[in-house]
């Protein structure tokens, strides 16, 4: 049984079909890519998957367990956790009140305090800053509460669409170190990455999506090696 078991899915906009019949799978302890161009229907499938949107057709499973029309703050408890497109965090408060809504269901305190700490281990920028607003942040280190916000539920699925977005490449690397490292944890990850040669040579595997559909699904070395794939998304 996969972690995580899209079949079918359709979500729509109003008459504007967004995704159409998608299926895809993702195991316990991969990292896994969507490649696509702008408007493929990427973040959609993340916000379809998280329970942001309801799917008009299909089934979304997580563990095992079906999950369309359960709401997203329920999924988060699961182990479910999105870092959404443009980082979403709280503007107006502090750091470490950002990172302690991320625990909003949680009430192990001394586990929060360890996941606390981990975050401050992996951005030691973050601790520094704990008691700034989110807002006087720079963008790539909004972009790191973003993620240690997601990683404070203690995933066991991770979400992430965009993290490298408008960020200078030092700080790219920087996140893209995380994600290994919290993979190497334990944590199973869903990648939506506009730098497709870094998120392929990231991920275990990945799916080409295009207008909706899903068209190619490989390795992440064998979708890298793919004359079409480096025609289309890699700039080759």
């Amino acid at each position: 049984m996969a972690l995580l078991e899209v079949e079918d899915v359709s979500t729509s906009y109003g008459a504007i079909e967004a995704l159409s019949g998608i299926s895809l799978r993702v195991e316990a302890g991969e990292i896994v890519t969507l490649v696509g161009a702008n408007g493929a229907g990427k973040t959609t499938t993340l916000m379809t998957i998280s329970g942001v949107l309801k799917p008009r057709a299909g089934s979304v499973r997580f563990e095992g367990q079906e999950v369309v029309g359960v709401p997203a703050h329920e999924l988060v408890g699961r182990g479910l956790a999105h870092s959404p497109e443009g980082r979403r965090i709280f503007s107006r408060m502090t750091v470490l009140e950002n990172l302690e809504l991320g625990a909003f269901g949680r009430d192990d305190r001394d586990g929060i305090q360890k996941d606390l700490d981990h975050v401050f281990e992996l951005f030691p920028i973050l601790g520094e800053r704990r008691s700034q607003t989110g807002g006087t942040l720079s963008g790539g280190e909004q972009q790191m509460l973003a993620l240690g916000r997601a990683m404070m539920s203690r995933p066991k699925l991770l979400l992430l669409d965009e993290p490298s977005l408008g960020l200078a490449p030092l700080i790219v690397q920087k996140i893209f170190e995380v994600i290994r490292t919290l993979n190497s944890e334990g944590v199973t990850v869903l990648l939506v990455e506009q730098n497709a040669r870094t998120a392929l040579k990231l991920a275990h595997r990945g799916y080409v999506l295009e207008t909706g559909r899903i068209t190619l699904t490989d390795t992440g070395a064998n979708l890298l090696a793919n004359p079409e794939v480096q025609s289309a998304y890699l700039g080759e």
